[in-house]
């Protein structure tokens, strides 16, 4: 049983499939920073300079938003390949954006990253620096309060003591792994998770509309919007 509940989540989950549930709310989200991108696009006469924190240009690809004139940086702590001609890639903190200046990019996007920049300093730092570089801004991050861990894709686990998390994922194929990893991996998989509940991301970006993304009835995750 547990099985075949893993393995439906999975499908769930997979944002890799263009046919499951979590590139549809994707889609969903990615949606309204389409629409202002057009309107920034109109207003200005230009293309835009856009930010994407911790993105791929494979995310770009599912959304069919490659071909659009826009120059798009990917800013990442590792190198990401990119093959379109208006993709950039850069090595960085996204705490710490120094070689940025202020107000430099016309619209940043981030999806499912500051839960995994450190603490809520560095998440704090990593929000300060998204409001700086830009005057509009669309980052995404899952609920803590939502009861299935998305990057485990597994119940719970999130709410349980640190220990037991790491006893779980040290035993169990959870999530994009397969089968059991070492206790130092499954130590740096738990500690690299920080999810953030409402009143949180209403700190770290009080200046934000906080909207919330729902399934099932319940807030899956939030996107802090500055249009």
């Amino acid at each position: 049983m547990l099985f075949f509940m893993k393995k439906f989540l999975k499908r769930l989950a997979d944002n890799k499939n263009p046919k499951s549930l979590a590139t549809d709310f994707r889609r969903k989200r990615f949606a309204p920073v389409l629409k202002k991108m057009e309107e920034l696009h109109q207003s200005l006469n230009r293309p835009l300079k856009i930010l994407d924190v911790g993105g791929t240009e494979r995310f770009w690809e599912n959304m069919e938003a490659t071909s659009l004139p826009h120059q798009i940086t990917l800013l990442n702590i590792k190198d990401i390949p990119v093959k379109h001609p208006n993709f950039t890639s850069m090595v960085g903190s996204a705490c710490k954006m120094d070689y940025f200046s202020n107000n430099e990019f016309d619209l940043v996007f981030s999806n499912s990253v500051i839960e995994h920049v450190g603490n809520f300093d560095e998440q704090m730092q990593m929000a300060g620096e998204v409001r700086r570089v830009s005057p509009f801004f669309f980052v995404q991050t899952p609920n803590y309060c939502f009861p299935i861990e998305p990057h485990f894709v597994f119940p719970i686990i999130h709410w349980l003591p640190r220990s037991t998390r790491i006893f779980i994922v040290e035993k169990l194929s959870l999530g994009w792994k397969q089968g059991k990893v070492t206790r130092e991996a499954a130590t740096e998989n738990v500690d690299n998770i920080k999810l953030l509940k409402y009143s949180q991301v209403k700190k770290l970006f009080p200046d934000a509309q906080i909207k919330r993304e729902k399934l099932f009835g319940l807030t899956k995750s939030f996107m802090a919007v500055k249009f």
